[in-house]
């Protein structure tokens, strides 16, 4: 069993958020009751998502991202709203929200992710999930925010 890379960690982050927010359950006691070694184990029949081992360095990341992106939900929000120009918030899919927030939160929170990094994996991710032109307004909508709120550059109040 090979142990998590960063992307496999966020995709797990990204689903148990996702989870997380349509359940209301505490995201500590989510993150631990995913890894609950029968669970997870069990995952692994599921996908080769779950088959690598989560590193301690992994399980941190996804339970500080699962935590933040739910404790700063109404922030990263009001930022997809900001940045997704010509998308009514209820075109934009559930899957869509939950992958910017976790982009969103690891470029304002989470200092030791590279910004690009967060970002292109962000839009990898989005491949699996969606239609090209999600993938694409989820790209312009990291670039815009990511130019606006990280540079300081054209924001579209001003």
């Amino acid at each position: 069993m090979s142990n998590m890379t960063r992307p496999q960690a966020r995709e797990i982050a990204i689903q148990l958020g996702f989870s997380v927010a349509g359940s209301g359950q505490d995201p500590a006691a989510a993150v631990e009751a995913f890894f609950e070694p029968e669970h997870y184990a069990s995952l692994a029949e599921e996908g080769e998502l779950y088959a690598a081992a989560p590193t301690k360095k992994a399980r941190d990341f996804i339970l500080e991202s699962v935590s933040g992106v739910t404790a700063r939900r109404q922030e990263l929000d009001g930022y997809i709203g900001k940045y997704a120009k010509g998308w009514r918030p209820e075109r934009i899919s559930r899957s869509a929200a939950a992958i910017l927030r976790q982009a969103m939160y690891e470029i304002l929170y989470m200092p030791d992710v590279p910004d690009a990094s967060s970002m292109d994996e962000a839009v990898e991710l989005a491949k699996g999930y969606e239609e090209p032109d999600v993938v694409a307004f989820i790209n312009g909508v990291l670039g815009g925010f990511y130019r606006g709120e990280v540079r300081g550059e054209d924001r579209p109040d001003d």
